[in-house]
């Protein structure tokens, strides 16, 4: 943690759950640390300048204020998301464009203020992406989407200024938090498909990134992150059937039953026609 020492941090959702964790974890490592988040708050440890990022002309502002305030920039920790229900099966609506926007074009935009400060310091950008965007779950596909386009992102970024800047992915998996709500309250939990892990996990991971010698290309928080991960990259038809399985199992529980926006895959499920499509 000694690596931490005086750096200064651009921390974007300051106030969600990760974000919490995360500036108490770098301020007691020894960083300085500005939040970017919707609301502001007056904290002595970690200031939050108040940011909308998904507006195109707000984000440049507040990452310049924040630099400024900081004297300089180190390393930039695009942690904002949010999540929602979104079966890809039905046309997309405000809760996918709001992924897309947060998850995805908020955090290039940050990066994108934040480059030229990153690169006079040769600094880092950790990029906290999810799971789902190497192994997809069904009726989350804009978080999926959007997480998986953020790698994408990062991909290109890494071949862009990577002789100057690190640039890291960090994948976590299901971490109890708000963002779950709504898709809780659409019938939609993933409790049951997605493995839950502590947040100091995801910290912890995320801080491994920022510090590591050499900015790490993609990082799991977990062991089992791993091999999912591996799983999903060197054997996808068969990370597709556990999952189908998994689901299917949900469905023969009726655990989706009260879930409108599950209707037509539990219908399916049900359908004694139904069969594997099979190729050509």
């Amino acid at each position: 943690m000694s690596a931490l020492t005086g750096r200064r941090v651009l921390l974007t959702g300051a106030r969600g759950t990760f974000g919490r964790h995360l500036g108490a974890a770098l301020t007691a490592g020894g960083a300085r640390v500005v939040g970017l988040d919707l609301h502001a708050h007056d904290d002595p440890d970690v200031p939050v300048l108040a940011a909308d990022l998904t507006d195109p002309a707000a984000a440049p502002a507040a990452v310049a204020a924040a630099v400024d305030r900081l004297g300089g920039l180190d390393l930039l920790i695009n942690n904002a998301g949010v999540g929602g229900p979104a079966p890809a099966e039905l046309s997309p609506d405000e809760t996918v464009r709001r992924q897309l926007e947060v998850n995805l074009l908020a955090a290039w935009r940050t990066t994108a203020a934040a480059l030229p400060a990153l690169v006079a310091a040769h600094g880092r950008v950790v990029f906290v992406a999810s799971r789902m965007a190497v192994l997809p779950l069904p009726l989350a596909a804009a978080y999926g989407v959007s997480k998986r386009a953020l790698v994408a992102y990062a991909d290109a970024l890494r071949l862009e200024v990577g002789t100057h800047v690190g640039v890291s992915v960090v994948y976590p998996s299901m971490v109890a938090s708000p963002i779950h709500d709504s898709t809780a309250a659409a019938g939609l939990s993933l409790s049951g498909v997605s493995r839950p892990e502590p947040v100091e996990g995801v910290v912890a991971a995320i801080l491994r990134a920022a510090t590591a010698r050499r900015a790490p290309r993609d990082v799991a928080t977990t062991a089992r992150g791993r091999l999912e991960m591996a799983l999903a990259r060197h054997a996808p038809a068969l990370a597709d059937r556990l999952v189908r399985r998994t689901v299917a199992g949900r469905v023969a529980a009726g655990d989706l039953d009260a879930a409108p926006l599950a209707a037509g895959l539990v219908a399916r499920h049900r359908d004694p026609a139904a069969q594997e499509p099979r190729s050509p």
